[in-house]
């Protein structure tokens, strides 16, 4: 659908599109996803140097329980090879410090055409490379030869699935979130009328920086809890990685929104995969506005309840607050609320129900 006098593109480029033409109109404006953008980077820096310290750190925190050299390559399940401690300790870090920068340079030349490319490196290669470094250590502890080490089994096969989950979902979640630079329509966005049997799309996002940032740290200190335990320098102790992924998951999941308005109601979101999400159709609702709101009263950032009702706040502004026919009010904080709400009474009025 297009609505001439007024170009309608959303916080991701996905603007209000007739799905039978599939068109979208550019919008005019500044870019509205840098803080997204800035927290994907703050992540990424996040990771980068926490791969890098586990990498370092876990032989070197072993090393009095190490031999020198020590076993780092298995013919089948006995040990053929070794290296010196330090040269076990250089090598995955150099060969990380490479998978660094062939993911900058995958993100700053070909993040258009294979999005999603940068963060498959970084977490495959990261999760390749701390779970090789903590098999070796686990493999060499407590041994006087490096001819001694344990056989390598099954902690291959767990290291390559979750490497390969680890890429996978990286890259699910980097296309997911990929596109071109997000514009702000023009001010003043015109109330929409929705022809009858016309379908369209009303498609924004939005992110918290800081939250993101937070759940990387969080998330990264679950991997160091859950690598020195299948090290087996602290035990089978899973309580440190426990304590930190769980909060790390939620936090990730309260970063960032999506919310999708077609002509089955609202979608809202949550995470970089939209999951978990919520849905209202058209029926369910009584009116949908754009309404300034601050964390402060919205009781603070992310996901939060209160006398106003349910609040995703991600970033100060203008929220899109639906009401519901039991009363109750969910707000979320997206780009080009106004547009999302002026859609959303065009469908409540077709079915027959107030948008006041």
């Amino acid at each position: 659908m297009t609505d001439e006098g007024a170009t309608d593109e959303g916080a991701t480029g996905e603007g209000v599109t007739d799905e039978g033409a599939g068109t979208v109109q550019p919008g005019a404006g500044k870019p509205a996803r840098r803080g997204a953008r800035r927290g994907a980077l703050w992540g990424a820096a996040v990771w980068s140097v926490g791969v890098l310290a586990l990498l370092v750190a876990l032989p070197l925190a072993a090393r009095h329980r190490l031999p020198d050299p020590l076993a780092t390559h298995w013919g089948g399940r006995d040990p053929d090879g070794s290296m010196s401690l330090t040269a076990a300790v250089l090598f995955p870090a150099g060969l990380w410090l490479v998978l660094v920068a062939l993911s900058a340079l995958a993100r700053r030349y070909w993040d258009l055409r294979t999005p999603g490319a940068a963060a498959a490196v970084l977490a495959g290669g990261g999760v390749l490379l701390t779970g090789a470094q903590t098999s070796i250590v686990h493999a060499n502890l407590d041994r006087v030869r490096w001819q001694d080490a344990a056989p390598m089994g099954i902690e291959v096969v767990l290291i390559m699935l979750a490497t390969a989950g680890a890429t996978t979902l990286a890259w699910l979640a980097g296309r997911r979130n990929a596109g071109p630079a997000e514009q702000r329509p023009a001010a003043g966005s015109p109330v929409l009328q929705v022809p009858a049997g016309e379908r369209f799309v009303w498609l924004s996002r939005a992110a918290n920086p800081w939250l993101q940032l937070l759940a990387a740290v969080l998330g990264l200190a679950a991997v160091a809890g859950a690598l020195t335990a299948a090290s087996g320098l602290a035990g089978p102790d899973w309580s440190i990685a426990l304590s930190f992924g769980l909060p790390a998951l939620a936090v990730l999941a309260c970063s960032s929104v999506q919310a999708r308005v077609t002509s089955r109601g609202l979608t809202v979101g949550f995470g970089p995969f939209g999951r978990p999400a919520r849905h209202w159709a058209p029926e369910d609702l009584v009116s949908a506005r754009a309404e300034e709101r601050t964390a402060a009263q919205a009781g603070g950032w992310g996901y939060r309840i209160n006398s106003r009702g349910t609040t995703v706040m991600l970033r100060r502004g203008a929220c899109l607050v639906v009401r519901t026919r039991q009363g109750a009010e969910f707000a979320v904080s997206v780009d080009d609320a106004e547009r999302g709400a002026a859609l959303l009474n065009a469908l409540i009025a077709r079915s027959g129900q107030p948008t006041g």
